[in-house]
């Protein structure tokens, strides 16, 4: 299926958020994820189903001041 993480293109075989995470190189890190705009909680992404076309946000915190 294709998704698109952060406006860019994956054809992926996972069917949840936190396969397609962690086959992208995001597993164990700390983000925030949004899926077609609604965020989604770090403990609800393994049960976080993921459909063709689907749009997923990922932002990672950034240290500064």
């Amino acid at each position: 299926m294709r998704i698109f993480l952060n406006d860019d293109a994956h054809d992926v075989d996972a069917a949840t958020l936190a396969t397609v995470l962690d086959s992208l190189g995001f597993g164990g890190r700390k983000i925030a994820t949004a899926v077609n705009g609604r965020f989604v909680a770090a403990a609800a992404r393994p049960a976080t189903q993921l459909a063709d076309g689907d749009r997923i946000e990922v932002v990672a915190p950034m240290q500064g001041g």
